[in-house]
């Protein structure tokens, strides 16, 4: 396989691997009761180990209004608690409440287990490759995103809804 065809097939690859990644959010979700969205960001504060509002929609492009009814949602159904900022009293820390996420964390962890039994079959050397492979083009998707972001919002005008006409006269009963 020549260098051209090869980086297409890695592209491929990454294709499917982040397809299949929505489609198991959606899966795991649903069966929480959760909007894919919010497990997304649950994850991402669990990532994180806690995070702002502010810093929620830098992440997922989400207006705040948006982000603070979701984390309203997350909260609401018992997964994380919002904290006040010692250093800010404006801002709000989210942070996960461990023993609420247990179950969506069982619901993971045999995928988990098989993924690091597979990735443990690869030298270190590889690992390392991997994992550089895997930051540096996740970086570059956070990057795209947001200008893709950016362009969509500058070249697509805000749509007004349509006003139903009413009819000039309105005919008489008789």
């Amino acid at each position: 396989m020549s260098k051209k065809e090869l980086v297409a097939h890695v592209g491929k690859c990454v294709r499917k691997m982040g397809a299949q990644s929505v489609v198991t959010s959606q899966i795991v979700a649903a069966r929480f009761g959760l909007h894919t969205t919010d497990l997304e960001v649950l994850d991402l504060i669990f990532l994180r180990q806690e995070a702002t509002a502010g810093e929620l929609a830098l992440a997922t492009g989400l207006s705040t209004g948006s982000v603070t009814a979701l984390v309203g949602r997350l909260e609401k159904a018992g997964y994380v608690k919002r904290h006040a900022d010692p250093t800010d009293r404006r801002k709000v820390i989210v942070r996960i409440d461990d023993d609420a996420i247990e179950p969506i964390k069982s619901v993971y962890m045999p995928t988990q287990e098989r993924m690091f039994k597979l990735w443990s079959t690869f030298p270190s050397r590889d690992l390392e490759v991997i994992a550089d492979f895997v930051s540096r083009s996740t970086a570059l998707a956070v990057e795209c995103a947001e200008d893709i972001r950016r362009n969509t919002e500058r070249s697509q005008p805000k749509r007004r809804r349509a006003r139903k006409r009413l009819p000039d006269a309105v005919p008489e009963r008789t």
